[in-house]
């Protein structure tokens, strides 16, 4: 299932942003966007065995579609619709191969590269850091600090911004975002707007935090259009369904391979939103990226009037708009056509420009200091989603975990692989007896941070609470919970099954140079 959904992101999210990014650069339209690549997401694009299996992926929808060809060959509009899923599955499979080498990431290193794009960083296994605070000060460095290790791993820089897993800010984080060199992060607009002082300037500007990194504010105007489903774009009756899928309407035989005996989405689907009922009409692709163009003018004179509005009051403002990054071609297929279109239109713009939060601050450095309140954008805008009775018992187990990790760093942050001066007076023996402790000491501190962090993910909580994969997130919760702990249990009874470790490692291989020493 999880592989599935990675699939799903790459093709109907990563590839299409990535694909309207390109042909923005070739035709020499200018355009700034910034845009967080988790650590998480950032490994799993980088696996070789997951890259192999999604271009068995592709092949699977590419036969899928292709057969879908031959059986809707009487009906015009359904075969019509195939054969735009072979065109568009065909396509994806020839860039992922043939241009980008089966490396996702570096078509995006290049538009980082060039400066359109603006890539920055996020916590290592996007975890609520102000829950993860409250349990321990370490483990929220730790978090951060293997955040910016990725990243820079990955990118080949250091990152200017960091995205806060869920806009999920307490007060005092900042200084940990101080300690990575970071100079800027994103809050929801209560979370600037109930700051201390209260912000002169709204949300229109950024404040910097008492210890050194400025926080912009999301605008929810233009979040709302763009977000909604039920007041904005998205829910426009001539979109694409997402919910309407072959994967639940065909014979499992005729599926075939792409549904591994399991009643799923497939990627195909053939109809619109229509409206509220059941009753849906075939999606004409033509009349959704005509609705997408329109959409994208009205944006943009929104967009006019708005900044038009703000900049009587006598100060540059900006309007900052983050998304969930699934929106755009995931949960609203046409969102990337609204997004280049937008994008198009704004290029011949004299009124207002795109820009990266990283520019504004280079161009107006003197701001308030302001002390953001406590926020998320979460539902009314705090942690209930992920403080709830269906998820409340796993922070006691966190808790306990989180104590254990930061007592073994603490004990063994003096050992080091390779320290000469400890060694040197021992016997050949036991000099390499001592480097082999030093050095499985290292991996099994290793694996129980990897453990850690991934146990650490909100995800689990969120899933919890909405019931969506409740059973999954559930197992997954319990599995890295007890690989922590029998790996700890062994280790600090000096026991250790090496067979374990080795499965573990094996199993959760995420973060081949995590420093557990951050939780020191």
């Amino acid at each position: 299932m999880e592989e599935e959904w990675l699939f799903e992101a790459i093709n109907e999210t990563y590839v299409p942003l990535l694909q309207m990014m390109q042909r923005l650069t070739n035709d020499g339209v200018p355009f700034k966007l910034t845009m967080s690549i988790s650590p998480t997401l950032c490994a799993m694009v980088q696996d070789q065995l997951l890259r192999e299996r999604y271009v068995g992926h592709l092949d699977l929808l590419i036969d899928l579609a292709a057969r879908e060809g031959k059986r809707n060959r009487k009906h015009p509009q359904l075969f019509d619709l195939a054969q735009f899923y072979i065109s568009l599955f065909s396509e994806t499979r020839r860039q992922f191969v043939d241009e980008w080498n089966c490396d996702l990431l570096s078509g995006f290193r290049e538009l980082r590269q060039t400066g359109a794009l603006e890539i920055i960083a996020s916590a290592a296994t996007h975890a609520l850091l102000p829950i993860i605070k409250q349990q321990s000060a370490r483990a929220v460095r730790a978090q951060v600090l293997i955040g910016r290790d990725i990243y820079a791993e990955v990118f080949g820089g250091k990152p200017d911004g960091f995205w806060l897993p869920e806009c999920g800010y307490a007060p005092g984080l900042e200084s940990n975002l101080q300690e990575a060199n970071l100079r800027w992060f994103v809050v929801d607009a209560h979370g600037l707007l109930f700051g201390t002082p209260r912000p002169c300037r709204s949300i229109y500007t950024p404040c910097y935090t008492p210890a050194g990194p400025a926080a912009f504010a999301r605008d929810p105007n233009a979040s709302r259009k763009v977000w909604s489903a039920h007041e904005g774009y998205p829910g426009d009756p001539v979109y694409r369904e997402f919910y309407r899928d072959i994967g639940f309407d065909l014979p499992m035989e005729h599926l075939g391979s792409i549904a591994r005996g399991i009643r799923k989405f497939s990627g195909m689907k053939y109809h619109r939103i229509t409206g509220p009922g059941n009753e849906k009409q075939l999606y004409d692709r033509t009349a959704a990226e005509n609705t997408a163009a329109q959409h994208a003018n009205q944006f943009l004179k929104q967009c006019n009037e708005q900044t038009r509005e703000i900049g009587d009051v006598g100060f540059d403002p900006i309007i900052v708009a983050p998304f969930d990054a699934e929106l755009f071609g995931h949960w609203w297929f046409e969102g990337p056509i609204f997004l280049e279109q937008f994008i198009r239109r704004i290029a011949s713009e004299r009124s207002f420009r795109l820009t990266t939060p990283s520019e504004y601050l280079a161009a107006h450095p003197t701001q308030q200091i302001v002390e953001p309140a406590a926020s998320t954008w979460g539902e009314n805008g705090h942690l209930a989603v992920w403080l709830d009775p269906s998820n409340a018992w796993i922070y006691r187990q966190l808790q306990s975990a989180t104590d254990c990790m930061t007592q073994l760093a603490q004990q063994h942050a003096n050992t080091a692989i390779g320290r000469p001066r400890m060694l040197s007076a021992l016997p050949a023996e036991g000099m390499a007896g001592q480097a082999s402790a030093v050095q499985m000491t290292d991996r099994v501190l290793k694996q129980l941070a990897r453990e850690l962090l991934l146990t650490q993910s909100s995800d689990w909580a969120f899933l919890m609470k909405t019931g969506t994969a409740r059973e999954y997130a559930t197992q997954r919760t319990l599995d890295h919970l007890a690989r922590f702990n029998r790996l700890h249990d062994q280790f600090v009874a000096y026991n250790l099954d090496e067979e374990f470790l080795r499965d573990c490692e094996w199993r959760d291989n995420i973060f081949p140079n995590v420093n557990w020493r951050y939780y020191v």
